[in-house]
């Protein structure tokens, strides 16, 4: 009975000329092959027979009246066939009489909903009473109607993909606060977001769920089954043997959402999307059902005749010498209005159809007329709008159509077999085009739910883990056997799918964008679509209402907006203007967008000094918008203005307007589509191809960069549907740069930077995270394969059958892990990294950047700076950096364009101005990424911000907060040039840099000296940390994934800051040769500390392999790391003490001798000599190194054995002298006097003590000075 799926388009009006046309014909019967002639010569057909074919009638059916055929005459005939469908329709429904009870609750004895007595919880109606929202922790609730025998079904289109479960209970199920449906005998459910199937206890059961999915629920009491279905697809059968019931006591749908969770409950209000055969809806379809349906088919017919006698191709003209109809230029206009006559009085008649209609015959006749593939057929669809229109009752019945095209896009799959043209695009062109009649806007305009419709044809539905085998069948990586083609294909089929739905987003879009309200006072253009954004970033922030839990908010819509504007924005807006009004149609990228034009640039600082709801809460560089708008500024202009590159030197300065243009203008559109084909399969990062820089664009196409204005771009282009610009409510973007804008408020026009706002917080919002899921699985698919290699490697060497059974067990697992990366990857691939979307980010970056170093000139206007600005540049600058394929070289990616992003974040990761510290953290995790690479490293060189501001502020920035980014810059900096480093493996490392961080130290001794203590400080934590986390995983048998990556990460930073301590003792011995021995003894008890540390490991293998992370080598991953450092501070101090013409040395030995531990200190100095260094030292100059070490131990040796000596003979003589040693050290004697209260130790310990805390060891008053006892 329900009618069939919409997604299916194979046509369900054409049982006549497209059977015939597609050589079907011998399988029609002969009563609905009505094209065929009968007459036995070649003519015209009579007027009658031709009516027989139009509306489906037996032959010679139809008799000629008396008077002329007119639209009564059709009428007449079409009442008497509705008398016949009456009489069917009874007959359909009578399955509905004693299986179905339906208690009124005020929507209609034959409506159903669900019950409100029922609700356990709290539902709230988002639009209707069948799409509903749980506000409390969890909320349950039955239908309105029972069934007791029979076959019957309802479907779920999930809004949301969390926690929901869906079935069937009785008026026996009790619902609570935590239980639902599923919880109690004679309750049985099913929830996807936990794959389990429930009555009384889960089992596992189904597949995983996602948003958008259609889910169907049925229930066969005649076998005692309960089965549900995704998307059509039958997940078997979850339940059996079900308890029969009594007449009127039977099965209620139900359902229990947790907080948050949304769904839309069809219980037969309108067609079910994937109807399951035997299986009928709870509610009835309405009575005037079959009639429209058949009215619908009839005006279909005539189309196709119509078509049929205007179509000038050869094909046809042979095909109307054989199967003539009478000429339609009379008979089209009664019989059309006849037929819509007809129609609407039935819709008039029958009450509650409307939806019914409208969702189910009505969508399927307009995408037949219009095609739901290219090429459309535009002027068939005008000429049905054109005659609904005439009608009092289209104006609902339109604004239905449009609410359930909505719903379909939000529903709409992907299905590879019917790319390009496949998911929401079939709905979004037919919407597109219906919305260019001033008549149809205006009626979505005025709609109370036209942001929810908006939202609707926005929404993309994101294929999970299941779907994605589907679409992407094969799957392929660097070494596998798998098949590359296959996946490549795939890979730029489903890129052509959604580059198609993007372009009927843009589209749409632009049609709001130009629509004009027709209210009072008028509004400019894109008054509406920005009221619609900032809605959208209202609700997605939880303005509207809190924001759904467990992550299932569906943030498509800020993706569609985002990808709409970016395109806006960098490829430029026009009109096509040829044809009818009512077929214009939109095109976006005919020229240089606003980011790509060079020369002057301004950007109205109004846009930050917003009050709104909108912009209010948004915090601000300067801390909360509430405590900043407490402050006047008088001062302040109306914009800021600046020469595009203005703060790069002349000789690297790289704009729209150079010879040499930046890397978002340097390649054509060809090829970077070439390349983007070429690179259509996925190789990792991890795979050693090359990266090749790209051609360089035309000199013709490079020289439109200079300065063109949105208003350029608007020109007139051919069309293909003789269509035109539409001249009622509509008006194009031309005028955007040059209107006044004195307040961001909906009586202002829309401009290019108000727009370039709006798209930063959108992929703060939405896009930000997509970034983020495409990285990991990209970082994830790296590691697998990592994995598989090293378990394909152990299965070859082992021998032991049990051992090799559970390697293969463990590489089906990495297997299917690096699969499920795969195609994740590929879908990322083909959503986020188109070249035009590479493009567009890029000269955001661009523009952004010189927007806030411009902004950051003026403290009061920096202060005002939405973070999301900060954080969506840092963010995009490093998505564009890591994109696989690569949009440009490494080379040239900084060079060509983003040279002031170095200035940026140098110049504020240690900015006071900004307020939070997530902010600056930010900006300095990108200086410790960037300065990995020489590519980048040499643009830190050549930056006169980074050589005059960075070494002191990277020394200043070392801190309790931010000191692993710091220590991990330093290390970058300094590498290269310790014991047992390569210098041609460290290719990041800088001698400029070494050089101005140590001039920098010299110069500016109390920074040092309070950056010397926070690095003793924190590596003495990391190594105490790191020490106990290697004794914890000895302990135990198994070592938790989790527990190792900390370990390592531990070490890796240790050995960081080992390196940078070994860079200070050689570029800077004085610190520790020279004046007090405090550093240098803190020093020397460090290295014994670490020392003790690593070579007290049990087991040397153990330690080994905890630090080793998959797909790292065994060399880069042992205790050479933490060691060589060591050796290396070492050999500095005694290098610059035999080298110093300076007498007043510190001894380094004589300090080492002096610790309490001689023995330990000798055992490590000769583990130090015995280690295997053969795999990081080669030449005589090594040997050299390892000379000096062992002579060092020889001399610490001799030392201490004459210490010994003195001590013996000490004890000897029977010294009882008083015992004046350091109570915390008990090495040195307590030779300083705290003041005031005169407590004593020995001053190498107090000045240690303060450099941390200002209070007394033993009574922890506050210590104002310390008096040296040989002093007083």
């Amino acid at each position: 009975m329900a009618e069939g799926s919409c997604s299916h388009r194979r046509s369900a009006f054409s049982p006549g000329l497209a059977v015939l046309l597609s050589g079907e014909e011998a399988k029609i019967s002969p009563q609905k092959t009505h094209l065929v002639s009968y007459h036995d010569e070649i003519g015209h057909q009579a007027v009658e027979r031709t009516i027989e074919h139009i509306l489906d009638f037996p032959h010679k059916s139809v008799v000629r009246p008396p008077g002329p055929i007119d639209a009564v005459f059709v009428r007449s005939v079409l009442r008497n066939q509705a008398r016949k469908l009456d009489f069917d329709w009874d007959k359909c429904i009578h399955g509905y009489h004693g299986s179905v009870l339906i208690v009124d609750k005020g929507a209609g004895q034959s409506k159903v909903v669900l019950d409100d007595s029922s609700i356990c919880g709290k539902f709230r109606s988002v639009r209707g009473p069948l799409l509903v929202e749980s506000s409390a922790p969890f909320s349950s609730a039955r239908a309105n109607a029972c069934v007791w025998k029979g076959k019957w079904m309802y479907e779920v289109t999930l809004e949301t993909s969390g926690v929901q479960q869906l079935g069937w209970a009785t008026l026996s199920c009790p619902f609570t606060d935590q239980k639902g449906v599923g919880d109690a005998d004679d309750s049985y459910s099913f929830d996807g977001w936990r794959v389990t199937k429930w009555n009384n206890d889960p089992k596992p059961y189904g597949q995983p769920w996602a948003v958008g999915d259609v889910i169907g629920c049925c229930i066969n009491l005649d076998a005692g089954e309960i089965s549900f279905y995704r998307n059509g697809t039958s997940l078997g059968v979850a339940f059996d043997g079900i308890r029969s019931v009594e007449p009127s006591k039977g099965y209620y749908a139900a359902i229990s959402l947790s907080e948050g969770e949304r769904c839309h409950l069809n219980f037969g209000s309108h067609p079910f999307r994937y109807p399951v055969d035997g299986f009928e809806p709870m509610e009835a379809p309405p009575h005037s059902w079959t009639y429209t349906t058949y009215l619908l088919r009839c005006l279909f017919r005539l189309l196709e005749v119509q078509n049929l006698e205007k179509s000038e191709s050869a094909y046809f003209e042979k095909l109307r010498r054989v199967k003539k109809f009478a000429p339609l230029q009379e008979l089209f206009r009664p019989i059309s209005e006849a037929i819509c006559a007809e129609f609407f009085s039935a819709i008039e008649m029958s009450q509650g159809c409307l939806e019914y209609i409208a969702w189910g015959s009505l969508t399927n006749f307009v995408l037949d007329v219009f095609r739901a593939r290219e090429p459309h057929d535009f002027s068939c669809l005008d000429q049905v709008l054109d005659l609904f229109l005439q009608f009092p009752g289209c104006s609902s019945l339109l604004q239905e159509l449009i609410v359930a095209l909505s719903c379909m896009c939000k529903a709409a799959p992907l299905v590879l077999t019917e790319c390009p043209y496949s998911g929401s695009y079939p709905f979004l062109a037919l919407v597109c085009h219906l919305l260019r009649h001033k008549d149809v806007m205006l009626l979505w305009w005025n709609s109370e739910d036209f942001a929810f419709i908006f939202e609707g044809f926005l929404t993309r539905k994101i294929p999970n883990k299941h779907d994605l085998q589907c679409l992407v069948p094969s799957v392929w990586w660097p070494g596998s056997s798998e098949d590359e083609v296959s996946m490549t294909l795939s890979m730029t089929t489903l890129s052509d799918a959604i580059k198609k739905i993007e372009e009927m987003h843009r589209e749409l879009c632009s049609l709001v964008i130009c629509f004009i309200p027709p209210v009072s006072p008028p509004q400019p253009p894109g008054s509406v679509f920005r009221s619609f954004v900032q809605g959208s970033v209202l609700k997605a922030r939880g303005g509207d209402h809190r924001m759904v839990v467990n992550g299932t908010y569906n943030n498509t819509v800020l993706v569609s907006l985002y990808t709409v504007i970016l395109h806006l924005l960098s490829e430029g807006f026009s009109i096509d203007s040829s044809g009818s009004a009512s077929s214009s149609k939109v095109n976006c990228g005919n020229g240089v967008g606003f980011l790509h034009k060079g020369g002057k640039r301004k950007f109205p600082t109004q846009l930050l000094f917003r009050n709104d709801a909108y912009y209010s809460v948004i915090p601000r560089i300067g801390g909360s918008p509430s405590i900043l708008m407490h402050h006047q500024f008088d001062d302040v202009e109306d914009e800021v203005q600046w020469d595009e590159g203005c703060m790069n030197d002349e000789e690297t300065r790289v704009t729209h307007t150079t010879v040499q243009k930046p890397c978002c203008c340097s390649v054509t559109d060809a090829s970077i589509g070439l390349r983007y084909k070429e690179s259509a399969k996925y190789v990792p990062s991890t795979s050693k191809v090359p990266c090749k820089p790209m051609p360089e664009r035309t000199a013709h196409v490079a020289a439109e960069c200079s300065g063109r204005s949105l208003s350029d771009e608007i020109e007139d282009k051919p069309s293909t549907s003789t269509q035109s610009e539409i001249e009622y409510g509509y008006q194009a973007l031309h005028n955007l740069e040059s209107m006044p804008m004195t307040t961001q408020s909906s009586s202002e026009a829309l401009k290019e930077e108000e727009l370039l706002d709006l798209m930063l917080l959108l992929y703060h919002l939405g896009i930000s995270p997509n970034f983020r899921q495409a990285f990991y699985f990209m970082s994830q698919q790296s590691q697998s394969i990592s994995l598989l290699e090293e378990t394909d490697r152990q299965i070859r060497e082992k021998s032991c059958a049990e051992q090799v059974r559970r390697l293969k067990e463990a590489r089906n697992s990495y297997h299917e892990d690096l699969v499920d990366c795969v195609r994740h990857c590929v879908w990322y691939r083909a959503t986020l990294f188109s070249p035009w979307k590479q493009r567009g980010m890029y000269a955001t970056c661009m523009w952004v950047v010189e927007l806030l170093l411009v902004l950051s000139d003026s403290k009061t206007i920096f202060q005002y700076v939405p973070e999301f600005y900060v954080e969506s540049l840092v963010d995009c600058f490093h998505a564009l950096r890591r994109s696989d394929p690569p949009f440009v070289s490494p080379a040239v990616f900084l060079k060509q364009g983003l040279a002031s992003f170095v200035t940026l974040v140098v110049k504020h990761f240690d900015d006071a101005r900004i307020v939070n510290p997530d902010l600056k953290d930010l900006l300095l995790q990108s200086i410790s990424v960037l300065v990995q690479y020489k590519e980048f490293m040499l643009v830190f060189e050549n930056n006169r911000e980074a050589i005059n501001r960075m070494p002191r502020s990277l020394l200043s920035a070392f801190d309790n907060r931010s000191w692993i980014p710091v220590s991990n810059i330093l290390f970058l900096l300094c590498k290269g040039s310790g014991f047992a480093s390569s210098k041609n493996g460290e290719s990041s490392s800088s001698a400029i840099f070494q050089v101005i961080l140590r001039e920098t130290c010299i110069h500016e001794e109390e920074l040092f000296f309070s950056f010397l203590n926070r690095l003793f400080n924190t590596l003495s934590w990391t190594m105490t940390e790191f020490s106990m986390s290697i004794r914890e995983m000895q302990d135990k048998h198994q070592v938790a994934d989790l527990q190792q990556r900390k370990c390592s990460v531990i070490f890796d930073v240790s050995c960081n800051l080992a390196r940078i301590l070994e860079f200070c003792t050689r570029e800077i011995p004085c610190a520790f040769l020279m004046g007090p021995d405090m550093n240098l003894r803190r020093l020397t008890e460090l290295v014994v500390f670490i020392l003790n540390h690593i070579i007290s490991a049990a087991d040397a293998e153990f330690f080994d392999m905890t630090l080793r992370r998959p797909g790292q080598h065994q060399d880069k991953t042992n205790r050479t790391m933490i060691l060589a450092p060591l050796v290396g501070i070492i050999l500095n101090l005694m290098e610059c003490s035999s080298t110093s013409e300076h007498r007043e040395l510190n001894d380094v030995i004589a300090v080492f001798a002096s610790m309490d531990c001689p023995a330990t200190i000798h055992f490590g100095l000769q583990y130090l000599l015995s280690y295997n260094w053969s795999n990081v030292l080669r030449g005589d100059a090594s040997l050299a190194k390892l000379a000096q070490l062992e002579e060092f131990s020889h001399y610490f040796r001799r030392i201490t054995v004459a210490v010994d000596g003195v001590e013996d003979r000490s004890l000897n003589t029977g010294d009882e002298e008083e015992d004046d040693t350091c109570c915390i050290c008990y090495n040195c004697d307590s030779d300083a006097t705290f003041q005031p209260c005169h407590h004593r130790s020995c001053f190498g310990c107090i000045s240690r003590h303060l450099l941390n805390s200002q209070r007394c060891f033993f009574c922890n008053a506050v210590v104002t000075s310390v008096t040296r006892i040989a002093d007083s």
